[in-house]
């Protein structure tokens, strides 16, 4: 939460838009002080988290199930389990 105080922040237009139509990234007070990092450097940076997320989040498997498919994975292991002590 920002409270009173002026922050800079920088806005990065999403790399695919399935997910979020924007980031926003505070930038910590000490980056913007003195020589090092440059404006381009930290949009660069943000660019990279941006894609990163996007990038991510478009690889998990599991996004795509319906709540129907876990149901049934876990009255499955349920089953094995119960299968398991059974036999044992």
């Amino acid at each position: 939460m920002v409270k009173g105080v002026a922050r800079r922040v920088v806005l990065v237009k999403s790399p695919d838009p399935k997910y979020f139509d924007e980031a926003i990234f505070i930038v910590r007070e000490e980056t913007g002080r003195g020589p090092g990092v440059t404006t381009a450097q930290l949009l660069r940076e943000a660019q990279t988290a941006a894609e990163r997320f996007a990038r991510c989040e478009s690889k998990n498997p599991f996004r795509s199930l319906p709540w129907w498919a876990f149901s049934l994975m876990g009255a499955g292991g349920v089953g094995l389990a119960w299968a398991a002590t059974l036999l044992l």
